[in-house]
């Protein structure tokens, strides 16, 4: 990566509120019996928590409910909200953000007893009867047969999403600072032009920058990553209005617009989806 090392540590997640918990990212989960395929756990933190970059030698699906989850993967940012989940593989070097009291999901997996395979970080559709197995697979009192039949309907029932929303970093150092800005200030709104005097460059160099490295426009980019941090801010309880002003739009129109071209659908639509 091409963020530095705070950057990272923090997933280029916004500005850390004051009362964040930072964690270590630990290895492998505390409890896991050793004849279970899948263990899952779940916690509802009273303050925003994030946790450290990390990798687990187990397949891990996270999900959350009531709230936001921001994983960064590389250079790559996923931001979940109700009904998602992120399936990452054994491996991939991670860290995480979720917003305060909200309900905390996940679940891991052992790589050479389970039959999926997803290439890389995959979105995946947290249905009802997905999450209540998996809920299930919690209880600590499940038998090694009970536990082994919940574990084949779930294999049964991880699917991907028809929709992979997530930001690509640019990891270039000719426009890093574009981004590492944008991170910390949602609401800088120069232009190509301003940006491109800024850093004593063209306009034409930033966008093939930008196309090359996150496959955007720099305006691409910017929306997506504004519509990223929107997700957050309306979970909280942002309404439209103050979420527009906390992204720089000059009218809420602009932001629904934004917002739309991203994610499909309006704000208003997907604060009444997630209630």
């Amino acid at each position: 990566m091409n963020l530095d090392s705070q950057s990272a540590a923090g997933l280029g997640a916004w500005r850390r509120e004051p009362s964040t918990e930072v964690r270590p990212g630990r290895a492998l989960p505390a409890g896991k019996p050793s004849s279970s395929v899948i263990y899952a756990e779940s916690e509802t933190p009273a303050a925003p928590l994030e946790w450290d970059l990390h990798a687990h030698p187990l397949h891990e699906l996270v999900w959350v409910r009531g709230g936001t989850l921001t994983t960064r993967v590389g250079n790559r940012i996923f931001t979940l909200t109700d009904g998602e989940g992120l399936w990452l593989p054994a491996g991939h070097v991670h860290a995480g953000r979720i917003t305060a009291k909200v309900e905390f999901h996940c679940a891991f997996f052992t790589p050479e007893r389970t039959p999926l395979a997803f290439n890389g970080p995959t979105t995946i559709t947290m249905n009802p009867l997905l999450e209540s197995l998996l809920l299930h697979l919690s209880r600590t009192d499940l038998d090694d047969a009970a536990r082994a039949r919940a574990e084949l309907v779930v294999f049964d029932v991880v699917e991907p999403s028809s929709r992979q929303i997530d930001l690509q970093l640019p990891g270039d150092p000719r426009i890093d600072v574009i981004a590492k800005t944008l991170m910390t200030d949602p609401s800088d709104g120069r232009s190509l032009d301003d940006w491109a005097l800024h850093l004593g460059t063209s306009g034409r160099t930033i966008t093939r920058a930008f196309r090359r490295t996150t496959g955007l426009s720099f305006a691409q980019w910017r929306r997506t990553f504004r519509v990223h941090h929107a997700l957050a801010l309306l979970a909280d309880g942002w309404d439209v209005r103050a979420t527009s002003e906390q992204l720089g739009y000059a009218q809420p129109s602009s932001f629904i617009e934004a917002f739309h071209a991203v994610m499909g659908t309006t704000p208003g639509a997907f604060l009444n989806s997630s209630q």
